[in-house]
């Protein structure tokens, strides 16, 4: 198994070779310009040796500072290159990225998203194609131009003198290894930070998202108290990881203090000696701050390459996980005609230490046949609506529609043939006609409200200031939970699959809306296989089969009046409760 950066890595260079050109001009111009700024402090030291012959070097001195000018704006026109092919191929590679991890993650299963906070996938996808950036910036302004300069500062100095020259190599080749080793060690803490603000932000995000119910239960001081134990934890994390920056910066000061004094201290020696001109100073100055300043930056930008590295891990660990739900080889399109389902000796548990939900559970739905799934909660209703749609894979048995296997089939084309209308309908943040037109995205806006007018969502829409162009707010928040639902239902009929779904599709409504709804339910489920979970038995009195589910098992099933008939049996309890009321009962 890799490690968490060498798989970063692989990923961000199969998008970085997308972009070849971008990518070589870019790095010819930080590459260039680089060697440039390092010939400027050798026509300084000329223009130093020239100064002691006075004004009869006058001519002299200006045809040095005008080769100085030449350089400059050689290096210039260089770094302009450097900078624009640089913006170009980030932002190009920071896009496929972004697509990559949207496409990717939204393929992951419906147990993948009910295990992790929203806010924390978005806020590791944006720091994902940031990290990137983070990364590519500093190869392309510090470590690249860094070890062009240290080579040839090296080369040159140990021209004028090969005891400085190896003294300067050794100690850069000294200092390099200690920032690349203190960064190595100092990853484990920076991964540690990047994780607990990933907590912070999942615990932040799920109370903001839940507010009313904070409000509703009085959970501030709740709330608060749990929130400050994160932040502690945020904090003891964070501060370590700053205090072990303080202490590397500390130490490589003090080791720029030392090499800039013993220079300067044999530069002495050897000027005595006449081995050094006035010029030389000036040019070891020179090169010792352009020395300094990179390798200042050097160590910090190892460790803002790392910290980069150590912000993408959660990210690269979410792309090197397999979809837990995958279409399988050769996986064919599925064809409804009929829409027979069949459930054949369906083992399935949620986890692999969790309990059965169903143990070899046989169901036969005929095509065109209503079907309404009533029982406790806990039975398994909700759980086969989930198999069907195949949110999760059967532990063994077989689902299949019209004698199709669901499993060899594509995700995409099943869940085409499926109309779903949950319990607690989520809607975009986008307009009520995107949202309506969600199910059939080639339907034309007549054809939205009609579906709307079916659904009995027309009339409420009609009266809002922007009509069908109104936006919703996240998640629906702006409409009521009846308005959520009519939509929803909306946007099924618009869809027109031959198998629907129906997950308390009218728990939100008032009795004068259900009655509407109704209607239009019948008209939709007309010449289709229907399911139908409900709590309210009034709701599906007419349906052509009622089974009765308790501990994955089907116990009764018949049409309303056959199972009111069965003495001390589950449906009739329930019926006697809902009709004569819960202190009847």
């Amino acid at each position: 198994m890799r490690s968490p950066t060498a798989q970063t890595v692989t990923i961000y260079w199969q998008h970085t070779k997308k972009h070849p050109l971008l990518m070589f001009f870019t790095l010819l111009g930080i590459a260039l310009a680089s060697g440039l700024e390092i010939l400027k402090p050798l026509l300084y030291k000329q223009f130093f040796d020239l100064l002691p012959g006075g004004a009869l070097q006058a001519s002299a001195l200006v045809w040095v500072l005008i080769k100085i000018l030449a350089l400059s704006l050689a290096y210039w026109a260089l770094w302009r290159i450097g900078t624009f092919g640089a913006a170009a191929f980030q932002a190009k590679v920071m896009r496929d990225l972004l697509n990559t991890c949207f496409n990717y993650l939204q393929r992951h299963s419906y147990n993948f998203f009910t295990n992790n906070f929203a806010g924390s996938l978005v806020r590791k996808v944006n720091k994902y194609s940031r990290s990137f950036e983070i990364i590519t910036d500093q190869f392309f302004w510090a470590i690249i131009p860094t070890f062009i300069r240290i080579t040839a500062i090296c080369t040159i100095i140990m021209f004028r003198s090969r005891l400085l020259g190896f003294g300067l190599i050794i100690w850069s080749v000294g200092y390099i290894a200690f920032n690349y080793w203190f960064s190595l060690y100092k990853l484990h803490y920076d991964v540690k930070r990047t994780e607990m603000d990933t907590v912070a932000t999942g615990v932040l995000a799920d109370a903001i998202s839940n507010n009313t119910n904070i409000k509703m239960f009085a959970g501030y001081e709740y709330e608060n108290r749990k929130f400050r134990d994160t932040a502690a934890k945020w904090y003891k994390a964070t501060r370590v990881s700053w205090d072990l920056h303080n202490v590397n910066e500390a130490l490589q000061s003090l080791l720029m203090v030392g090499l800039e004094f013993f220079v300067f201290y044999f530069a002495v020696q050897l000027w005595k000696k006449g081995l050094l001109t006035i010029g030389d100073f000036a040019m070891l100055q020179a090169y010792l701050l352009q020395l300094f300043n990179r390798l200042w930056d050097l160590g910090r930008n190892i460790r803002r390459i790392y910290e980069g590295f150590a912000d993408a891990q959660e990210m690269t660990e979410i792309l090197n996980s397999p979809h837990e739900i995958q279409d399988a080889p050769n996986a064919k399109t599925l064809a409804v005609k009929h829409g027979e389902i069949a459930f054949q000796g369906i083992n399935f548990a949620y986890g692999k230490n969790q309990a059965d939900i169903f143990q070899n559970l046989d169901l036969k739905i005929k095509p065109g046949e209503k079907v309404a799934l009533v029982g406790p909660s806990g039975g398994g209703k909700s759980t086969i609506v989930k198999l069907l749609s195949r949110f999760h894979d059967l532990s063994s048995g077989k689902i299949l529609i019209d004698g199709q296997d669901i499993a060899a089939c594509t995700q995409d084309s099943l869940r085409d043939n499926l109309s779903l209308v949950p319990q607690e309908p989520i809607l975009f943040h986008r307009t009520l006609m995107e949202n309506i037109r969600y199910g059939n995205r080639a339907a034309s806006d007549e054809a939205v409200i009609a579906a709307a007018k079916l659904a009995h969502c027309h009339e409420f829409i009609s009266r809002l200031p922007k009509t069908y162009d109104t936006f919703v707010g996240e998640r629906g928040i702006k409409l009521s939970g009846g308005e959520r639902q009519r939509v929803a239902i909306a946007r099924a009929i618009l869809k027109n699959a031959p198998i629907l779904i129906l997950d308390e599709a009218t728990s939100s409504l008032d009795s004068e809306s259900e009655m509407l709804i109704q209607d239009a339910l019948k008209t939709l489920m007309h010449n289709r296989t229907a399911i139908v979970i409900a709590h309210r038995l009034s709701t599906i009195m007419q349906m052509d089969r009622i089974l009765v589910l308790e501990n994955g098992k089907i116990t009764e099933e018949g049409r309303h009046e056959e199972l009111l008939k069965m003495n001390e049996g589950t449906y009739q309890k329930l019926w006697e409760i809902q009709a004569g009321g819960f202190a009847a009962s």
